[in-house]
Formats: structure tokens, sequence, C-alpha cells
């Protein structure tokens, strides 16, 4: 699939998806981004926004299986991956999948799952592979998990490790709609009468994985991979900063590049691009100190300051 054509992919996925969410073009291009860098993205923020309707919408658009896991705090490892099951007539034992055996799965809020589930989690996003027992399966490509966390309602939750925090490719906020948005979003449902919408699938599986395929021959020249390096660089020096962003950070962020200049149309990676997606696929993963912290530091201004400082390339 050529630059062209994956342009044209792009704009009919999103005008599919349109038609269940109304505006939130940043986001949307976002995880559509994140979705054709095949990376599991983290979403944090408020109920209500309609993180649920967008990940639907995304997997009914791209033709992909969908299952959603809502996470409490009794949830057992087995609940998601699956188990060995008895089976009397054979005297046998047969392997149940659970709902992790899917192509997008929805973990809603995720960090209300106890430290088992969360490391059984973490070898699906990680490995792209379940074990069970003494057996390991494999998940059917593509995988990718889209998560949920609130960030003010954290009674009862269980923090993400920060290895399982540095396996998202991207930690975004899908934020209030304007009112001229959310006035559409009353008007359309008064004219459905129904909450369900109808999204229609304009790829199927195989289009979508060579949709990925696609931006892995986005050219990055090496002024774009030393400008990378040093943003990341610059946020392991930063005064303020316990641990700095790591190399899958540098890695990430690459690949994110290349999905925004396959999305843009482009077969080659721009300083735009990666200035873009900085702060959504590092800030995350990196771990400010606690005094710093208390005065309102975020992994987003270390960014911020980072971007400030690198100089930015100039690319032929």
């Amino acid at each position: 699939m050529n630059g062209a054509e994956a342009r044209a992919a792009i704009d009919r996925i999103l005008a599919a998806v349109h038609v269940a969410v109304v505006g939130r073009d940043l986001p949307l291009r976002q995880i559509v981004t994140g979705l054709v860098a095949d990376g599991h993205l983290l979403i944090e923020d408020m109920p209500g926004l309609g993180k649920t309707l967008m990940a639907k919408s995304f997997a009914a658009a791209l033709g992909l299986s969908f299952h959603r896991i809502q996470f409490t705090a009794d949830l057992l490892p087995h609940d998601i991956t699956g188990g060995e099951l008895f089976d009397a007539s054979s005297q046998t034992f047969s392997f149940r999948r659970g709902p992790l055996f899917t192509n997008l799965l929805l973990a809603d809020e995720i960090n209300r799952a106890p430290p088992k589930v969360q490391s059984a989690l973490l070898e699906a996003m990680q490995e792209h592979q379940v074990t069970s027992e003494r057996s390991t399966y494999a998940l059917d490509p593509p995988f990718i998990v889209l998560a949920t966390q609130n960030p003010i309602e954290l009674e009862g939750t269980y923090p993400l490790p920060e290895a399982q925090v540095d396996r998202f490719l991207m930690r975004l906020s899908v934020g209030y709609p304007t009112a001229e948005e959310e006035r559409e979003i009353l008007a359309r449902r008064r004219e459905r009468k129904t909450d369900e919408v109808a999204v229609p699938a304009v790829l199927d599986i195989p289009q979508f994985l060579a949709l990925q395929r696609s931006a892995e021959d986005v050219e990055v020249d090496a002024a774009i991979q030393k400008y990378i390096v040093e943003i990341v660089g610059q946020t392991r020096i930063d005064a303020r900063v316990e641990v700095g962003a790591s190399p899958r950070g540098a890695l990430g962020l690459l690949k994110l590049g290349r999905a925004r200049a396959l999305i843009e149309g482009r077969d080659f990676v721009v300083p735009d691009d990666i200035k873009t997606l900085a702060v959504p696929a590092l800030a995350h993963r990196i771990l400010v100190k606690p005094e710093p912290w208390i005065r309102g530091v975020r992994g987003t201004q270390v960014v911020e300051s980072a971007l400030d400082r690198v100089p930015v390339p100039k690319v032929p």
C-alpha cells in the first residue's frame, strides 16, 4: 500500500468512525496513528467521554474482532486469559480461550486490576502470547490493547507498574466536546432513537495489516533519528527527573513518526511528525522526582522542555 492509498484508507477509517463519534479530531487522529504504528494505547480521562464508543467504532471500521474487559479488584488471571477445562467424556483437558484472544481489546479502568492480572496482561502486550498452566498460546495479529484509566478516582486502584506503562506506545486524553459538538451529539441521538450506532467496515484484517506494514517503508533521515535520540536524552538529564524515557520510548517515537507521515500521505518523516507526537509518546515514561511532582511538574512539561532545548534539524 503506497502513500496515496494509505492516506485514502485513513480518510475512510476516520469518516466511518465519525458516523458514531462527533468531533474529537485530534484524539481520533492520535488513535489511528497508534493503531497504524501497531502500538498499545492508554487513554487517561474522565468517564462518559466516549472512550468505549471510540474503541468499538475503530474495531468495526477496521473489521477487527473486539472484546471489552471491565477490570475490577476481584479479577483473576484466568478470567482474561482463559484456562484449562477437563472434559469428563474424553478424560482430557482442553484450553478455553478468554477475552484476551481478540484483535482490539478495550481494557476498561485498567488500574483496578490486581498485580497478577496486570502480569498476565503484560505478557500478552509484550509477547503477543498467553501462558496457561504449561502451555503457551499465540495471539493472532493484530493484537492491540486500548486501555482506559480515571486520573482522579484512585481509591481501590493499583498503580500500573512502570514496566507496563512503558509498553504503551502512547498516552492520550479525549477531553470534553465543544458546545457545538455536544449539541450535535444530542441531535444525532434524537434522530437515531437508539443508543446503538452502526459503524461501517471500510477495511478487513489483511488490508489493515498491509496498512501497518506500509509504515515500515517510510524513510527516516539520519538527522531525524539523531533528533529523536537527543530529545529522549534530554529527558534523562533533566534535573527534575528520577527516570527518563527509555530506548523503547525512542523506538516508539520513531514508529509513530512513520505512521503519521504515512497518514499525511508522505513517504518520509519530517521534524513536525516527531514534535507533534513527542509528548503522547514519551511523557508517560518519565518518573518525576518527589519535590518537582509536588510543585506540579509532570512528564509533559519535561518533554516540552526537551523539545525547546533540542534544535530542530533541517532535512533535505
